[in-house]
């Protein structure tokens, strides 16, 4: 295997760590970080991720508070859940974890959320200012994604980067973020014309499509810096991203791992953001 591997378990265990002095240091001021997790009906992945979260928070110190609510729950008593953690002085971050039922529509429950706990930074209030570069809050997986770039010490500024992917949780905000840093920007999507054309010209090649192993070696220039997104479990049970690593880490200079690359990284941004929630709140920034 050419390329070396981007560890999201190492650097996210390194920004963990520093947030975990930081919250120290926060209660000595008598700021103590609250987390709300909603999560509504019992699907699978959401529960693994769900719990994921609290043992992120348990592990450095953020106070969790979990609401496990039944597929049946009405938008309506969503909403008025919603309000009351907009109102509860405990809880900094709130995170509606997705997706939702189905008659539940997505974007009024987002669009409720008090932007300034607002932790996943999915409302348009925090959307908007990530797009002008004035943010308080990063979505939490492409932000995992630039500290995977940083460690890597591949200097972005000048670099042609492709985003394949398209979706406002990670190929926009992804897409955004790159540019802050001076990338030269390409996003790719369902309708890109020669895609494994427009990949190959990547110096960093960030891939967030949902499709197992698409990304091949013929995608990739010799050298580039490949992150994997993707997250998908084949008929064998075996986890796989959305780069088929083995054949693509010939060729790349740096390669992130699936899993332990980009969703470790994504859980350390979440405790991230929520601790900037509890300063910001408290008025001692």
């Amino acid at each position: 295997m050419g390329a070396e591997l981007l560890s999201g378990k190492v650097v996210s265990a390194k920004i963990r760590e520093e947030l975990k002095i930081e919250l120290i240091n926060m209660k000595k001021d008598g700021i103590i970080a609250g987390l709300a997790v909603v999560i509504v009906g019992d699907d699978a992945a959401s529960r693994v991720y769900v719990n994921a979260k609290k043992k992120a928070c348990a592990e450095i110190g953020i106070e969790s508070y979990e609401y496990a609510l039944s597929e049946e729950t009405s938008q309506a008593e969503l909403l008025d859940l919603v309000n009351s953690l907009n109102s509860n002085n405990k809880v900094n971050g709130i995170l509606v974890q997705l997706p939702l039922p189905k008659h539940i529509d997505e974007e009024t429950i987002i669009n409720a959320i008090n932007p300034s706990k607002d932790v996943d930074a999915f409302h348009p209030h925090n959307v908007g200012k990530i797009m002008i570069g004035n943010y308080d809050f990063l979505p939490c997986t492409p932000a995992g994604v630039m500290e995977l770039i940083k460690e890597s010490g591949v200097e972005i500024s000048g670099k042609e980067c492709v985003v394949v992917g398209r979706s406002n949780i990670v190929g926009k905000p992804q897409a955004m973020l790159l540019l802050h840093s001076n990338g030269t920007i390409t996003v790719c999507h369902s309708r890109t014309r020669d895609l494994k054309e427009v990949c190959r010209r990547a110096d960093i090649l960030v891939v967030a499509i949902g499709k197992a192993e698409f990304v091949t070696k013929e995608y990739v220039k010799p050298g580039a810096v490949v992150i994997d997104v993707g997250m998908n479990r084949l008929e064998n049970k075996k986890l796989v991203g959305d780069v088929a690593f083995e054949e693509v880490a010939e060729v790349a200079s740096y390669i992130t791992p699936v899993p332990g690359g980009v969703g470790p990284m994504t859980i350390a941004m979440l405790m991230k953001n929520t601790v900037k929630a509890a300063i910001l709140q408290s008025g001692k920034k």
